[in-house]
């Protein structure tokens, strides 16, 4: 069995190949994908080699995590059966061609325990799911203590800082400010507002959530921050972060990292979205198919109007 699937061979040097997949087992599923979303964080730091060396990292691989696709073919202990649309994490399957995260492919082999089904309603919208869970493990870490501090200010536009400050919102906390300096990026805000740094006098923001992956910014945020306030690091960054000790320590700061979302932060993002009460409208800009990969990358990348490009598979 083979697919056709996206591969990095190197840094900026991306091709469509032809794979051979590894055989299925009983507790294994077969995956034809339909749609798979380029990130701009983590693949991008694939793409231009920055990613930081951890287990599994190395090239050849195949990217992707923000897939979503259709059963064909389901083992007996897969928990699936063929016809059900799943949302798909990623797919170790591809022999000496690394997974990491390997969701982009026109067709994958993966445990059934890691294949979430999905609503049909969602239809494109699923490959959104990774970046809701991301968002939702961000604040629900948090809101595990007492008391529940949701992020008042967040930073950055993207789609991790859009699907977070619509989740403070649909929770019903008071709708939280949002900085970005890039224009392009600064409409589409659904109930809260999204202002410029210099324009936001507030210096008593109990919770700030960054999103930008800036590793300069720290400074920046803890002048911004009450008495106790805390400083959620919830974005992905190379670089390393440092910050000025003395006005850190006199507002008693607190700096905490999110860590990866895990699978009862997708399956609670997902309730939400399938009753309506998350909305993941407006976030995929921009469409493109597998044969054109290399330019859709490079635009998902370059394009600051690009926030959600995702590769129609079907005709695969």
């Amino acid at each position: 069995m083979q697919t056709q699937a996206i591969v990095l061979e190197a840094p900026e040097r991306l091709v469509l190949s032809r794979l051979d997949l590894e055989p299925p087992g009983e507790a294994d599923a077969v995956v034809d994908i339909e749609y798979s979303g380029i990130s701009t964080g983590t693949e991008k730091l694939l793409w231009n080699g920055r990613m930081p060396s951890f287990p599994g990292m190395g090239y050849p691989l195949v990217p992707g995590y923000e897939s979503v696709g259709r059963v064909v073919e389901a083992g007996s202990a897969s928990g699936l059966k063929a016809g059900e649309r799943v949302f798909v994490p990623g797919a170790k399957c591809y022999g000496p061609v690394r997974g990491l995260f390997g969701g982009a492919a026109s067709r994958i082999v993966s445990a059934g325990s890691r294949l979430t089904p999905v609503s049909e309603a969602l239809g494109e919208k699923s490959v959104l799911l990774a970046l809701a869970a991301t968002a939702y493990h961000a604040v629900a870490d948090a809101g595990k203590r007492t008391p529940i501090v949701p992020p008042d200010l967040i930073v950055g536009h993207g789609v991790l800082g859009r699907l977070l400050a619509r989740m403070v919102v649909v929770a019903g906390f008071p709708p939280p400010t949002v900085w970005e300096i890039n224009p392009a990026r600064q409409q589409g805000a659904e109930g809260y507002a999204v202002v410029m740094p210099q324009d936001d006098p507030r210096r008593d923001y109990r919770a700030i959530y960054d999103v930008s992956g800036d590793s300069q910014i720290l400074d920046q945020l803890v002048m911004r921050l009450a008495p106790g306030g805390e400083i959620v690091l919830a974005g992905f960054y190379t670089e390393p972060l440092n910050f000025m000790f003395a006005p850190a320590f006199m507002r008693e700061a607190q700096i905490r990292c999110a860590a990866e979302w895990k699978r009862p932060d997708l399956l609670a993002v997902k309730e939400l979205a399938e009753s309506g009460r998350l909305s993941l409208d407006g976030l995929i800009t921009h469409h493109d198919v597998p044969a054109h990969a290399d330019t859709a990358y490079r635009t998902a990348f370059g394009d600051a109007g690009c926030l959600k490009m995702i590769l129609d598979w079907r005709t695969h």
